[in-house]
């Protein structure tokens, strides 16, 4: 067997000949006669580029956030993702591109607790409200206090042992607020609702079991008094869910399971209607994997949900299948890598699409989906927009399910392109995996060109910025069995800087009408923070140093930064005080995936620690305290 962690000379990932998806884009082209999305000579370089034109009537016109799912500004931030439509999007413009670099530590808040802090701080009228990781508190602060004194808080005391099913750290990406209501989740596979004002609990379900790898890391939405929840685990073979619970008495109204036959997934025939053949057969859960292995098959759902008001549709990805050893699992693994149109009402599946079927390398699909409508070939088209985790930028009209276009977002190597007939990821066979063999440089890696770490959308530049990575990583593949509550994975990996400038991380601004690259701005390290941009033209995100930064939507120029006490993959939000004043809020805290070598203290002499960041950020020891430390900013009086 070959020595897995001997590095062959990375300089032949330089000199490869580039496939037509093996780069960071500058621009693109139509599909060819042959359906391929072909690509323009490929640039690693992060410059920034001239400002974009930005329509005198202050907001895009080629492209939009249909108003039903991103309905004006009001003020506060009632949902992690801001709104429907998944913008992150800030009416909000007092805070300019001339003032930022006047911005101030208005009050700070502990949290408590030293794990990754992953949640979005949401504000409803005079209160801000967050989560923290294991065990799960949920503080209110009263913003009408001088230093946001805290209002009250809930510990919903969840079960200890769910630690020990926690993937990537039992972390937690918030709360979310409806009619009067706060909804969230815990890691022991509970939803709770609390009355707002009060904090009393008004409901507690159980909706999985973390005995069986069941845990709840995602953050809930709440559509037509459905509180949308999925689960966690398919690094424990859990079995993938969606569920929908009734905002009023937390029962439980469908639940549409990733695998298994149609009645469990929720597809009726006569309502179901894919764009592509594939998906067109009786069972595909079931006969798309070895006999009962569906069972355990993961795609589980822990990342974000969006809603289309006018056309009634739920749309939200599923993650790898089980286990991250393809050769266990023949077939396509239907439904696990894919995204789901489904009615809120009922559960049914009305479209499906999957990004990487058969997955390779834990590409898992859980990423946001940007409900855009934009010009398309002469005409509107409703779409959705999405960032995928194995490099490609895909265009999906969200009426269908065709895919429009899939363009690099970044440097690849694993696959060679998207045929945009078939809708079908071409993999490239001179990586593919198989026992007693080490498969080197495979770009992107398995945390992907982008993970959960969500973009946010400007309705003023038409702009789409989003914290993404260049990572790769040699991959082996090794015997692994199922048993319940424990890791089903049967891969080592080992990650490493993909090619370039040895940066790893980036903030860039993506033109989803023209398909490419704008700008970028470089971080050493993975970007593991979201997005969020507003009116004035500033978008907010943080690095694992711990810098949270404010850039220039146009030029992608650093306009200002504050150095919190560790390292940031929260999400920033911002919102307006009871005093009328513009503040902006984030959560400080490493941990997760990216940062798990850090708050775990794991040991860096082991390169596969944190499943293969241990090879790559064990020196970010030296660059981040650990803690947990709610900050708020704001100009000053």
């Amino acid at each position: 067997m070959q020595e897995l962690f001997s590095r062959s000379s990375f300089a032949r990932a330089f000199g490869w000949t580039i496939t037509l998806a093996s780069c960071a884009l500058l621009g693109c082209q139509q599909p060819d006669q042959n359906g391929l999305a072909h690509v323009d000579s490929p640039s690693n370089s992060a410059s920034a580029a001239a400002p974009v034109p930005v329509p005198a009537a202050g907001e895009s016109t080629d492209v939009t956030a249909p108003a039903a799912a991103s309905p004006p500004e009001d003020g506060q931030w009632i949902m992690p993702s801001r709104d429907y439509a998944n913008t992150r999007y800030s009416g909000l413009d007092e805070i300019t591109t001339d003032n930022v670099a006047k911005l101030q530590v208005a009050f700070t808040f502990a949290t408590g607790t030293l794990l990754g802090q992953e949640s979005a701080p949401i504000v409803i009228g005079d209160t801000l409200y967050f989560v923290t990781p294991y065990p799960n508190i949920l503080y209110a602060v009263d913003l009408t206090q001088p230093g946001g004194a805290l209002k009250w808080k809930f510990d919903p005391k969840p079960a200890a042992a769910s630690q020990g099913v926690a993937c990537c750290q039992p972390v937690n990406r918030g709360p979310t607020y409806y009619n009067g209501r706060i909804f969230y989740n815990t890691l022991d596979a509970h939803t709770v609702a609390l009355d707002a004002e009060t904090g009393q609990l008004l409901w507690k379900t159980r909706v999985g079991d973390f005995n069986y790898g069941d845990t709840f890391t995602m953050a809930p939405l709440v559509v037509k008094n459905k509180v949308l929840v999925g689960n966690s685990g398919a690094e424990f073979g859990a079995r993938g869910w969606l569920a929908a619970l009734d905002a009023s008495d937390g029962s439980i109204a469908w639940r549409a399971f990733t695998t298994g036959p149609d009645s469990d997934v929720l597809i009726d025939h006569a309502e179901f209607k894919p764009f592509y053949p594939q998906y067109r057969g009786k069972d595909l859960g079931v006969s798309q994997w070895p006999p009962e292995h569906w069972k355990i098959g993961g795609g589980t759902v822990w990342g974000w949900i969006s809603y289309d008001p006018e056309l009634d549709l739920i749309y939200y990805g599923t993650s790898n299948p089980s286990p991250w050893n393809h050769e266990v699992r023949p077939g396509d693994n239907h439904w696990t890598n894919g995204i789901f149109a489904r009615d809120p009402d009922t559960g049914k599946a009305r479209w499906f699409y999957q990004f990487s079927p058969h997955d390779l390398w834990d590409h898992s699909a859980v990423n946001e989906n940007l409900i855009l409508d934009m010009q398309w070939q002469g005409q509107m088209r409703k779409v959705v927009v999405r960032p995928e985790r194995n490099g490609y930028m895909y265009v999906i009209d969200r009426v269908t399910g065709e895919v429009l276009a899939a363009d690099a977002y970044t440097y690849i190597t694993a696959s060679k392109g998207v045929d945009l007939k078939t809708g079908r990821l071409i993999y490239n066979e001179d990586k593919t995996p198989s026992q007693g063999r080490v498969v080197r440089e495979v770009c992107p890696n398995s945390p992907g060109a982008k993970d959960w770490t969500p973009s946010s959308f400007s309705k003023r530049t038409g702009l789409i910025y989003m914290p993404h990575n260049n990572m790769c990583m040699d991959w082996e593949v090794k015997p692994v069995s199922y048993i319940a509550g424990t890791g089903y994975i049967g891969v080592n990996a080992r990650f490493y800087p993909g090619p370039g400038d040895g940066n790893v991380g980036e903030l860039m601004a993506w033109d989803p009408v023209a398909r490419r690259k704008l700008w970028g701005v470089p971080e050493r390290w993975p970007v593991w923070s979201g997005t969020a941009v507003t009116a004035g033209d500033v978008v907010f995100y943080g690095n694992l140093e711990g810098w949270f930064k404010a850039v220039h939507a146009q030029t992608g120029e650093v306009l200002w930064q504050f150095k919190t006490a560790s390292g940031i993959i929260g999400q920033p939000t911002t919102f307006r005080g009871p005093d009328g004043r513009q503040y902006v809020a984030i959560l400080s805290g490493i941990g997760g995936w990216a940062g798990a070598m850090v708050s775990g203290e794991l040991d860096e002499r082991d390169p596969t620690a944190a499943k293969g960041f241990g090879n790559m950020v064990g020196e970010l020891k030296k660059q981040s305290g650990i803690g947990g430390m709610l900050y708020v900013f704001a100009l000053p009086r």
